[in-house]
């Protein structure tokens, strides 16, 4: 059902097509308001400001009885009606926008001016600025289905839209905090005492990058296939890349939505960025990747103790999660505080202390990593390490000691030589 917004108020006055007299009728309005009334001729019905290409205007008057249908007035006396040549100037204009052919009665043919485009930044404000000259009778600003300013009347319910200069120069309307939602053509139309004119202009609005869809921080098991998804809005369309950032690896990456990692190894594990940029801006998020894998142990380093010292044997396991430790001593399993013994986990590592080694904690130790993925083991020798007496220490390297008696015979490098003299002698 058509209907034209009333300048004064937020009511819309109602049409419908009579198939019995065809024409356009008023259905009706808030009482004691009164009415525009549009009386058209047409083949065909379309609604307001759609009306059909061929019709001549019969009617456009403010009456007085909301029944009184078929007083006409001549469409040049409507004319100059303001509100009556806005609502005509709306339609025509919707037609001039589509390549339709318009024309009323007594009016000529008008000046159509495109001007370049404009591009703005969504959240910015747009000002629309029009030259107006002499004899101007009427002038408006519209948007693709509505008229936002009749001079100084305005149409336009939202309160982002504002008059900032209406005289004899220009007439400059802005609307502030602009969004995708105002790109389009805006016309404003000047009547003037010998013909109309037309000044269009098409917004564009820029909107900065914003991802709007990414994948969840990901646990995945080593092996498995990794898809992970970047989606953004932004205007133009943004540019999407995908790299690893932590630790860094520039030949893990993709140009696209879409970063797939097949067979996915420990290595792969870290911090993914998706970075989302057009000519405006850029947007920046991060997805973390967790890789589970089972422990892989290092090889135990054996430990030599001096018999009531202290002893202190080392078990690493990398895995995620991270392992539980268990150590073992000949098939039996070692806990804290046992005999002495103080285990401690810190993270990858195991600590196994023995504080004051006696000769039963000499021996073969097991140290088993474990995780729901799976297990590991390695063994650690504690062996003793033999402390040298003081006689030891004053016997030099030519010493030979006696197994029997346990004395010994020291034999200096001067004796030695006098002994192979006088042996060289007696052969002579």
């Amino acid at each position: 059902m058509p209907g034209v917004r009333s300048p004064n108020s937020a009511w819309v006055l109602r049409f419908a097509w009579s198939k019995l007299d065809r024409k356009w009728r008023y259905l009706g309005g808030p009482r004691g308001s009164g009415l525009w009334g549009i009386y058209l001729e047409s083949g065909t019905t379309l609604p307001l400001p759609l009306i059909p290409p061929d019709f001549q205007i019969g009617i456009c008057k403010k009456e007085n009885n909301p029944a009184d249908l078929t007083r006409t007035r001549s469409a040049p006396d409507a004319m100059k009606n303001p509100v009556c040549w806005v609502v005509l100037t709306g339609i025509s204009i919707a037609f001039i926008q589509q390549g339709l052919p318009v024309r009323s009665q007594g009016e000529s043919q008008s000046d159509n001016k495109q001007m370049d485009n404009i591009t703005i930044r969504q959240g910015e404000t747009l000002f629309l600025s029009c030259s107006q000259g002499d004899f101007v009778t009427h002038t408006a600003w519209l948007n693709r289905s509505s008229i936002l300013y009749a001079g100084e009347d305005k149409w336009s319910v939202d309160p982002r839209v504002s008059l900032v200069t209406l005289n004899q120069d220009e007439f400059t309307i802005k609307i502030e905090d602009v969004d995708l939602t105002d790109e389009g053509q805006y016309i404003c139309a000047v009547q003037t005492s010998s013909r109309p004119r037309t000044t269009s202009v098409h917004i564009i609005v820029q909107v900065p990058p914003k991802i709007v869809n990414l994948s969840k921080d990901l646990v995945v098991n080593e092996g498995s296939n990794v898809t992970l998804m970047c989606l953004a809005n932004g205007k133009p369309e943004p540019a999407i890349v995908w790299r690893m950032i932590s630790p860094p690896d520039d030949s893990l990456g993709s140009d696209n939505e879409v970063l797939e990692i097949p067979f996915i190894s420990r290595n792969r594990a870290g911090v993914y960025e998706c970075t989302a940029a057009n000519d405006i801006a850029v947007d920046t998020q991060t997805v973390e990747l967790t890789v589970n894998f089972p422990p892989s142990i290092s090889d135990g380093r054996d430990v030599g103790v001096t018999l009531g010292q202290r002893g202190v044997l080392l078990c690493e396991a990398d895995a995620v999660p991270e392992a539980d430790f268990e150590w073992y001593r000949d098939d039996r399993r070692i806990f804290n505080g046992f005999d002495g013994i103080e285990i401690e986990d810190d993270g990858a590592l195991s600590k196994l202390t023995f504080f004051n080694v006696s000769e039963a904690d000499y021996g073969n130790y097991s140290c088993v990593a474990v995780n729901k993925l799976g297990s590991a083991n390695t063994s650690i020798v504690l062996y003793e390490i033999i402390e040298p007496t003081s006689s030891t220490l004053l016997q030099g390297p030519g010493a030979v000691q006696d197994g029997n008696s346990g004395t010994s015979t020291v034999f200096t490098p001067t004796c030695l030589l006098l002994i192979v003299l006088l042996h060289l002698l007696l052969k002579f």
